[in-house]
């Protein structure tokens, strides 16, 4: 079994890479909104502690993201962002984590409520995208650490719920 995931995502100067992630849904598995029959014996362990992100390291590494920044688009939806919000994300260099991904730590449990495709591109998708916006803005050390600091108490959480 393969386990690191690939994926295509566009990073600063809309150049493409491929962003790395430990493989959490079984091989046969082609969908954005998972369930429980959808993830390998430790996806779901793997993903509740954001532990399936630690190979984007590897991304930081090779200079394609940062620690902090917005999320990387997937290459096949990046056209579709507004022209002025394109134009903004051209210019910054995706991260692993921000505040879009701190509003959003247990994403998967919104997709479980009505038609997870409607949920995400008219509810999840524009929040995110406003977010992202206002970290681009408003980006400074003491919001990084403040991120850091909520993120890792979230982690915590995880932890103690179970």
């Amino acid at each position: 079994m393969n386990w690191i995931y690939k994926s295509p995502r566009i990073g600063k100067n809309e150049k493409e890479f491929m962003m790395y992630k430990f493989r959490t849904l079984k091989n046969n598995v082609h969908t954005s909104f998972t369930q429980k029959q959808d993830y390998t014996w430790c996806g779901r362990f793997l993903r509740k502690l954001k532990i399936d992100e630690l190979p984007q390291l590897l991304n930081i590494i090779k200079g394609d993201m940062h620690i902090f920044g917005y999320r990387p688009e997937e290459t096949r939806h990046f056209s579709f962002l507004p022209g002025p919000i394109r134009k903004i994300l051209r210019t910054e260099k995706p991260g692993i984590i921000d505040i879009s991904s701190l509003h959003f730590f247990d994403e998967e449990g919104l997709m479980q409520i009505g038609d997870p495709n409607e949920t995400y591109w008219m509810r999840v998708r524009p929040l995110k995208l406003t977010l992202q916006m206002f970290y681009i803005q408003n980006r400074c050390w003491l919001l990084n650490i403040t991120i850091v600091y909520i993120y890792l108490k979230k982690i915590l959480w995880q932890l103690i719920k179970k």
